[in-house]
């Protein structure tokens, strides 16, 4: 009898150190990743982090900008483990050896949309001409400042111009910031925005009208990339195969990407 209770001590301890050696072994391998995401991705990266952490026991911190903005955080040297932005940035920051270089693949692509204040009439942008009389109709339109970095604001500034009515456009365009956007429509104060049907998508006080027609549509790519000199290439690297999970691609779907 006590010598089955030794024994029986003894595979506890023996388990419970083992156990302990796995947790600490775990413990030790996790890491810190600090994520610079462009801020189109932001609501399918907010929904796809928790199940990463949960899965790989690290923690990731993701800071949100334009395209450009996340770009020259990275070429100005900010500390970072992965830049996910757009793929001219990606190759920008390859050619000046910022990131690890290596095949660039696609994570995802979304176009650009139109918006109006939720439960408002939505104007007919099927067709370019039904868009370009929808524009000249308008009250007021809203999108990115293109100087932010942003590609909508860049791509429909250079779409107006490209219609021909940039010029009666100007007097009702208001040039914004990613944060007054949303307000500025879902207040009232501007009758149609613009940005990437993603960020659309995630935000309540706006309904999306749809995408642009696809004669006119301009679809940005994003790709992901290792910043040279990171300390967590390996944690980034696993955190990277992620984001092209079959899982993953699915809340990117559902989240307005391509």
């Amino acid at each position: 009898m006590n010598r089955r209770r030794i024994l029986s001590g003894f595979t506890a301890t023996f388990w419970g150190l083992a156990l302990f050696g796995i947790t600490a072994g775990i413990t030790a391998r996790a890491a810190e990743i600090k994520v610079l995401s462009a801020s189109a991705l932001h609501p399918a990266i907010d929904a796809l982090i928790p199940d990463f952490e949960k899965s790989s026991g690290h923690r990731v911190t993701v800071i949100y900008g334009t395209a450009g903005a996340v770009a020259e955080r990275v070429l100005t040297g900010e500390a970072a483990d992965l830049v996910v932005t757009s793929v001219p940035m990606i190759d920008r920051l390859q050619a000046q050896g910022k990131v690890v270089s290596g095949d660039r693949v696609v994570l995802a692509k979304v176009g650009v949309g139109a918006f109006v204040r939720k439960g408002a009439e939505k104007p007919d942008i099927s067709s370019v001409d039904a868009f370009k009389s929808s524009m000249l109709a308008a009250r007021s339109i809203a999108y990115p400042d293109p100087a932010g970095g942003g590609a909508s604001g860049i791509y429909v500034a250079s779409l107006l111009e490209r219609l021909g009515i940039a010029a009666e456009m100007k007097p009702k365009t208001m040039l914004t910031t990613p944060a007054t956007l949303y307000t500025s429509v879902g207040s009232g104060e501007v009758e149609i925005g613009f940005n990437q049907v993603s960020e659309i998508l995630a935000q309540p006080p706006v309904e999306l009208i749809g995408p642009l027609p696809s004669a006119i549509q301009n679809y940005t790519q994003f790709s992901p990339g290792i910043v040279a000199g990171s300390g967590q290439t390996d944690a980034a690297s696993t955190l990277v195969t992620f984001l092209y999970s079959p899982a993953a691609k699915t809340v990117l779907k559902a989240k307005g990407f391509e």
